[in-house]
């Protein structure tokens, strides 16, 4: 084995165990803040995040780096999605979000009842309008609270450098909760999306917000190319 490659294996085997281990105390800190929500459990997430960043940081030697800014006001931010990375990185970005996250993911024992504590809304792609009118609701009431929305329109992990339609879920949110989108670039495919993963530095890149009461094909090309930003990069390919 390459001494490069040497020194990739051990950095893995140190941030494995060190963060899945440590995650579990977290996942438990959030079970118990879960009866009292609000700021002692969102609290509890965001030293998760920064738990995770310090880990990626120290033993995988992964830098961030973020091109524009969160607008001011209510929005519902589209972000491309490529690895576990940016999942578990939401609360440091923007701070209490509210993720739309796949139903199957609540499934998760300890995970999933914290997750709904915190304010994640369920996606339930086969229930159609139902579960749309519901996400509708939620979404709503967590707007008038302040917190950002933030979505994954692909609705899955797409390979750096690879494009994916955006779900049909995504325009529905789009016209029902008459919010602006900002869709949000990030390029942690080559990185974090691989068994062993890599130093290096992952961008997210903000996009301007784009008005409410655009046509479904309108926003979402408009969405489409923004996310992938920074997917032209043959040498940045996972």
């Amino acid at each position: 084995m390459a001494g490069g490659e040497g020194v990739i294996l051990l950095r893995n085997l140190a941030f494995y165990p060190a963060f899945y281990l440590g995650s579990v105390l977290y996942v438990l800190a959030a079970l118990a803040m879960a009866p009292a929500g609000g700021s002692a459990l969102a609290n509890v997430v965001s030293q998760w995040c920064r738990f995770h960043r310090f880990c990626s940081r120290v033993l995988l030697g992964i830098e961030i780096r973020i091109e524009g800014a969160p607008p001011a006001g209510p929005a519902l931010y589209a972000i491309r999605h490529e690895s576990f990375f940016e999942a578990i990185d939401l609360p440091c970005l923007f701070g209490h979000p509210v993720p739309f996250a796949k139903r199957e993911l609540f499934a998760i024992p300890g995970w999933g009842r914290a997750a709904r504590a915190y304010g994640c809304i369920s996606v339930s792609r086969d229930e159609g309008a139902r579960a749309l009118r519901a996400m509708v609701a939620a979404a709503r009431g967590f707007v008038a609270e302040g917190r950002p929305l933030v979505i994954f329109p692909e609705g899955t992990r797409v390979a750096h450098g690879d494009r994916a339609p955006l779900q049909a879920g995504f325009a529905g949110l789009y016209k029902l909760l008459g919010l602006p989108v900002v869709p949000v670039a990030v390029d942690s495919g080559p990185l974090y999306h691989r068994r062993l993963k890599r130093p290096g530095t992952i961008t997210y890149r903000f996009g301007e917000p784009i008005a409410p009461g655009l046509p479904r094909a309108e926003i979402e090309a408009k969405v489409g190319e923004a996310i992938n930003a920074l997917n032209s990069d043959p040498s940045r390919r996972s």
